[in-house]
């Protein structure tokens, strides 16, 4: 074990630990459930775009990402950068109106926002178990990642540094809720973009350059320098496909909607997006260019994964490389704090304060202290499931990952993006695309059915959102509520209204 190399990770996560503590301490500016869960709405515009960046940013794309291009070469690195827009996506798409309407109806989490607009139960409670079962697979792929990390650099067992790993970050996430997750992703999102220039820097000087480089790959396998990748394998529906999983769809992942409800001002969610959006294009170029001139310089792995932590152990001192490995260290982290938190809102907030509490009548409401402590253990046991899962870890973490991400985004993307923008949708079609979504992706992945070549998510997402026009012509329109506060003549008047 080099000391130089865990003495730098050691006092990151020990200052990761030290700031949950912190910010715990300062004092509560609202009822606990508003500030664990959303910080009382008060994050600033650099905090928003390096939280969305952070939490985007996860072990797929610092671990997973650069070990896809480490097999396939520089195609992956350009099939990567359709990335880029997705912070102004999010915020552009659902950011203002979901900050408006949010503070209307004092929505704290997605769920909330869902019941706003369909008042259904049912749709709540749907949502709320396929947002758990998708991040519980998401979290796993995240605690493989820093485990991997750990066991490269430490020399530990995979398991002992999983179980580092995951200390760590279960208890500032205990400690500080989403505050200490937004804070610490703004600090981690620095430490990546530093990280992936320092060692983007350092492969190409080891390498001598760009283009020797270049003629390296091409000398191992000519595939690798092409943009369809050795045999081929980034063909055009899955270049289509890949463009609708990870930019397109990501406007459907709860855990990047829910920071358009907690931003202070437009002003912030406008500069969120263009410091957003220029950090996140270059974390992706950078990681995924480092990955794939990495089978030069480490052409012997035999687990992908590995090339970012081996890639910095290599062409970096070890004790830069001790300091800068806390970048896909804090990519990492910075996912994990931010599902655990929305997987405790889903249970604590969404099914039992506003279902399962008030299901016994005459009964008084639960106590602060109680809530408190019920968020803090359910934190707790999800945390704990997560990390007994992650103990048998597949050899590349993306496919994994890519698997959770399609499946929220087809149970979510059309209830909160028609949901938002067409006053007409209702609860039956939400359930119809629910249901379409869950079940069409789950069979065409299960059996490996690919229309037209094409990945599930596409086929997924079509089906879903014909449900949802077709349930919802089916069915009454919503309520004269909900069309005052979900029509489009009200959201085109609340732009000049927008919390300043």
């Amino acid at each position: 074990m080099n000391i130089e190399l865990v003495i730098p990770l050691v006092c990151y996560l020990v200052l990761m630990l030290a700031l949950g503590f912190y910010l715990s301490r300062r004092p509560q500016q609202g009822s606990f459930v508003q500030d664990y869960f959303l910080g009382n709405r008060s994050m600033g515009g650099f905090v928003l775009a390096m939280t969305m960046v952070a939490t985007y940013a996860s072990a797929s794309s610092f671990i997973g990402g650069p070990g896809a291009a480490y097999s396939m070469g520089l195609g992956w690195v350009l099939l990567a950068m359709i990335q880029v827009p997705t912070v102004w996506l999010t915020l552009g798409v659902l950011g203002k109106q979901f900050a408006h309407i949010a503070r209307r109806v004092n929505a704290l989490t997605i769920n909330d926002m869902l019941y706003a607009r369909y008042r259904s139960p049912l749709v709540v409670i749907l949502a709320a178990f396929g947002l758990l079962a998708a991040f519980i697979a998401t979290m796993v792929v995240q605690f493989i990642g820093g485990a991997r990390l750990l066991e490269t650099v430490t020399g530990l067992p995979y398991q002992g540094g999983l179980i580092i790993f995951a200390t760590t970050v279960l208890l500032y996430t205990l400690i500080g809720g989403f505050r200490a997750v937004v804070i610490t992703d703004a600090v981690q999102g620095i430490l990546m973009l530093i990280g992936t220039i320092v060692l983007l820097v350092g492969v190409l000087h080891a390498g001598g350059g760009a283009s020797a480089m270049f003629s390296a790959l091409a000398d191992i396998d000519p595939g690798l320098v092409t943009p369809q990748g050795p045999d081929d394998f980034l063909s055009t529906s899955f270049m289509l496909s890949f463009w609708v999983l990870v930019c397109f769809g990501v406007i459907g992942l709860p855990h990047s909607a829910v920071r358009c409800l907690a931003y202070k001002d437009s002003g912030a969610m406008h500069k969120g997006i263009i410091i957003g959006t220029l950090v996140g294009a270059l974390l992706m170029f950078g990681m995924h260019f480092a990955g794939a001139l990495g089978r030069v310089l480490v052409p012997e792995l035999t687990v992908p994964d590995k090339v970012m932590p081996t890639l910095m152990l290599t062409v970096l001192p070890p004790i830069v490389a001790g300091l800068f490995l806390a970048g896909p260290m804090a990519a990492i982290m910075s996912t994990i704090d931010s599902q655990l938190i929305q997987a405790s809102a889903t249970l604590v907030k969404d099914l039992y304060l506003n279902y399962l509490s008030r299901s016994h009548g005459g009964k008084p409401a639960p106590s602060p202290i109680f809530i408190k402590r019920a968020s803090r253990g359910v934190t707790l046991v999800v945390g704990l499931i997560v990390l007994w899962a992650a103990l048998s870890p597949p050899d590349m973490i993306i496919w994994l990952n890519l698997l959770a991400f399609g499946a929220l985004q087809a149970i979510f993307f059309w209830p909160l993006v028609l949901g938002l923008y067409w006053w007409r949708g209702t609860a039956a079609g939400a359930l119809a695309s629910m249901v379409t979504g869950a079940l069409c992706y789950g069979l065409l992945t299960t059996f490996g059915i690919k229309l037209l070549g094409l990945h599930a998510i596409v086929p997924s997402l079509a089906f879903s959102g014909l449900a949802y026009v077709i349930g919802s012509l089916l069915s009454p329109a919503p309520c004269a509520e909900v069309r005052a506060l979900f029509g489009k003549e009200e959201l085109g008047k609340s732009s000049s209204r927008h919390p300043a």
